[in-house]
């Protein structure tokens, strides 16, 4: 056996084994991790997962995994669909699914399946009949669980990010198209009301050519991060030491990502990523340490820069620019810019604006365009979703839209590529980092396929048949 053959087959059993027992598979070797990324790359699809209608399903059922922070907000949601049947709840803590168990008591549904333990998951996706598993668990697990439930014939749907090395993009891309089940990320951001307005305008070319668009996470988590009751064990606060990049691109890349048509026409080509130095994190550890031993744990470690900035160009010769920031004092911003050889669109912070001049539209205009270019799917449960809520409505979109696809054997919005292209921005951008913001390529992760993908499919043509229970 050739020695570089032998060195790919060691990294993916590495890798696979990791996987087995519920770890990231992180790659001890970057040349070995190049050789594997290479061996991916290089091979033909073994089926194109996007615009691929799964078979209908009348009555999904689901299997939550992960009840902490977003879990039981998706079972309250999904509560409220008809044609959903919640069959099981896990947590690694058994209190957190009898406590979701009671939104399912209070609406009168069958009661579910309890499962709990750090391998609760793993029996749960074994044993139980289940067609979908939502997953809200912390990031490091979401691949793993995803891979997990395809590989036992269960449609997956996974928050963000979806994934945090390139191998574990690739596995999800291999295994969607392995077993022709779906996994969606769930990137509810896609589903806001501005961005899916800006979407519709951009497929009816009101904007021209869009040329540049941005996307950002800037919200100020410090104390919640830093806070003993917030996140189960500080998991969140711990991913971010030793790492310095983007760690979470998703919410201001997916809407701008639609917009350009990437991996549906075009394709992100290459990265260069900047960071600040992390002038708040450490400062805040020292301070807490000084009243509370508990975080002598988090002083002196090697937090990742405050503000990180990252600019990708396009196959097409198109921009994108990405900000994360999680600890300054400023207003949240995913900032949603679109930039068009006709016009101008932008919405964080507040206000939305639009133009196709100097000047913004006014009230009423932008009101107008709200009226007559809204898709039909904001306008078939818009309303309803603000009654039920979770961010403000987005959340409640997603999931109605994803069922509603499911039961009506439609392609998703979102699938498997663009959860591994939005994800590796993750690693992409450390790599850019450590190499003094050098530049890094972005691998095509639809093998080709992006040249002749369709857009994402506005209309409900086929579906807009799930009904939702009363809210009141």
């Amino acid at each position: 056996m050739k020695p570089n053959r032998r060195k790919f087959l060691q990294t993916l059993a590495i890798g696979s084994s990791a996987m087995a027992i519920g770890l990231p598979g992180f790659s001890k070797d970057p040349g070995a991790e190049e050789e594997l990324m290479d061996h991916y790359a290089g091979t033909a699809p073994k089926f194109n997962m996007c615009g691929y209608a799964a078979p209908k399903i009348d009555k999904v059922r689901i299997g939550f995994i992960g009840l902490g922070m977003r879990g039981p907000g998706a079972v309250g949601r999904m509560s409220f669909i008809e044609g959903v049947e919640i069959k099981a709840l896990c947590d690694k803590l058994p209190e957190r699914a009898t406590a979701a168990q009671k939104i399912l008591e209070k609406k009168g549904l069958p009661k579910a399946k309890e499962y709990s333990g750090e391998n609760g998951w793993k029996e749960m996706i074994e044993k139980e009949d289940l067609d979908l598993i939502y997953i809200c668990s912390p990031w490091h697990l979401h691949t793993p669980m995803a891979v997990y439930a395809m590989e036992h014939g269960k449609h997956a749907a996974t928050e963000v990010p979806a994934a945090l090395t390139l191998e574990d993009c690739w596995k999800l891309v291999e295994t969607s198209e392995k077993t022709r089940k779906h996994c969606m990320m769930l990137e509810n951001c896609c589903y806001d009301f501005f961005e899916m307005l800006t979407l519709n305008m951009v497929r009816q070319g009101m904007f021209g050519e869009l040329i540049h668009a941005e996307g950002a996470y800037i919200h100020d988590l410090l104390g919640l991060n830093f806070n003993k009751k917030g996140y189960e064990s500080m998991w969140r606060l711990k991913e971010n030491i030793d790492f310095n990049g983007n760690l979470y691109p998703t919410h201001g890349l997916g809407p701008i990502a639609q917009c350009m048509n990437i991996n549906r026409g075009d394709k992100m080509d290459y990265l260069v990523s900047v960071s600040t130095n992390d002038f708040m994190m450490g400062n805040e550890a020292k301070e807490r340490a000084k009243t509370d031993p508990f975080y002598n744990e988090f002083v002196g470690r090697n937090y990742r820069g405050n503000m990180n900035t990252t600019t990708i160009r396009t196959s097409k010769g198109k921009t994108l620019m990405l900000q994360h920031d999680v600890t300054s004092p400023r207003p949240y911003s995913r900032i949603h810019l679109l930039s068009g050889t006709k016009g101008f669109a932008s919405k964080w912070p507040d206000p939305e604006r639009i133009t196709f001049g100097e000047e913004w539209l006014k009230p009423d205009e932008l009101k107008k365009l709200y009226d007559t270019h809204t898709p039909p799917l904001i306008k078939h449960v818009g309303e309803i979703a603000k009654k039920v809520g979770g961010h403000g409505g987005m959340d409640f979109m997603m999931d109605w839209r994803l069922i509603d696809c499911l039961r009506n054997g439609l392609p998703l919005d979102q699938d498997v590529y663009d959860a591994a292209a939005w994800s590796c921005i993750v690693p992409l951008s450390k790599k850019s980092v450590s190499k003094r913001s050098g530049s890094v390529d972005i691998p095509d992760f639809t093998r080709g396929g992006w040249t002749s993908n369709k857009p994402v499919d506005l209309t409900l043509d086929g579906g807009g048949n799930t009904t939702v229970r009363s809210v009141k």
